[in-house]
């Protein structure tokens, strides 16, 4: 019966599945409100009606990390699980019908001070548990203390909400990491088809152009190789920072199954703090829109033979200015009579520098 118990615990609320209980199209049960309130977690800014969700969405199984794509109805689009439903009613009632459990005997911590006394009170003013002779003749005599099982139940309660947070933001951290995935893929794909082309117009000209592709290759090639690597160290950086969520995550899970509420609340104050720290992203940057482009590399010749020793990337407009007039006083000088040669000058893209958004949301 505890082996079939353990199968019939809900993996966000931790506690027996609740009717109605639906399955998911990975197979994984979850109560309808858990699996609720991780789509809202999953899903902040869809719009509501009478607290429950109306739209479609996405969230991922808090068991497999499998994506669960919803319809317009939400949550209640998702099939009840008749079989489990029936098998926690006849699990209540072979429980019921039977000999009472024994109580589990578990130990209650004591007081560090007074050695004989339980802890059984909470310290409000210092937010620890402590005993009740603490707060007759001892350190707490002039705080604000409250029943431990108050206290129990509200931080139960904030770390539940925490938890279920995490699960969302590791959603959402998982889809950043997708989308600089394939970022870092359009700048390499990109990279090879500007150096490309480049290459197909260099190719028409004698070996005097050769050098000058060589030089301009090695920079399409120096910022995609700047950039790719300013993509993958951000990729790991925000896997490093899911791993993390991750942990908290799974450091949340083991806390909420302890009983003993005391032993609980020692914990709960450190772990809600790191799951404030886990839960911004404030420290990781972000990539401006636009910063995969390499177009900027395109290629297009129309000088003639006399301007190819000056051919490089677009300059600034002074120095445009400057060489249409050295171009003009060459071709002045080439006599009178001969055809004019038309001055069409090279652009090759411009080439700005690297962008990298150093802004934190």
């Amino acid at each position: 019966m505890d082996n079939l118990e353990k199968q019939l615990i809900c993996p966000i609320c931790l506690e027996m599945f609740t009717k109605p209980v639906v399955i998911l199209p990975c197979q994984h049960n979850l109560c309808r409100k858990c699996a609720n309130d991780v789509f809202q977690a999953s899903n902040p800014y869809l719009p509501t009606r009478s607290g429950s969700l109306t739209s479609g969405g996405r969230f991922r199984c808090p068991s497999c990390r499998h994506e669960v794509v919803l319809d317009r109805h939400g949550v209640y689009g998702l099939q009840r699980n008749l079989l489990v439903e029936n098998i926690i009613d006849m699990f209540k009632q072979e429980s019921g019908s039977g000999k009472p459990a024994p109580a589990k005997s578990e130990e209650t911590p004591m007081c560090d001070v007074h050695e004989d006394e339980k802890i059984n009170i909470f310290c409000v003013t210092h937010g620890v548990p402590t005993c009740s002779m603490c707060k007759v003749f001892g350190a707490h005599k002039d705080c604000e203390v409250a029943p431990i099982t108050s206290i129990y139940q509200t931080k139960k309660t904030e770390l539940g909400d925490g938890i279920a947070m995490m699960v969302g933001h590791n959603d959402r951290m998982q889809g950043i990491i997708s989308q600089l995935e394939e970022a870092c893929r359009a700048i390499e794909e990109n990279g090879r088809r500007q150096k490309t082309l480049v290459c197909e117009k260099f190719d028409h000209l004698y070996s005097l152009l050769e050098e000058k592709k060589r030089e301009m290759s090695q920079k399409v090639t120096a910022e995609q190789e700047e950039k790719v690597n300013y993509i993958r160290g951000l990729t790991r950086k925000y896997g490093d920072h899911l791993d993390e969520s991750c942990k908290v995550v799974e450091m949340g899970i083991q806390t909420m199954e302890e009983s003993e509420m005391a032993l609980f609340l020692q914990n709960t104050k450190p772990l809600l703090k790191k799951i404030a720290d886990a839960a911004t992203t404030a420290h990781l940057d972000k990539v401006e829109r636009g910063y995969e482009s390499m177009e900027h590399y395109a290629v297009e010749f129309k000088k003639e033979r006399e301007a190819l020793r000056s051919l490089d990337f677009a300059q600034d407009d002074e120095d445009e200015d400057d060489e249409e007039d050295e171009d003009a006083e060459a071709g002045a000088k080439e006599g009178e009579g001969a055809p004019a040669v038309s001055a069409t000058s090279v652009q090759i893209g411009s080439s700005p520098s690297v962008a990298k958004s150093a802004a934190s949301t």
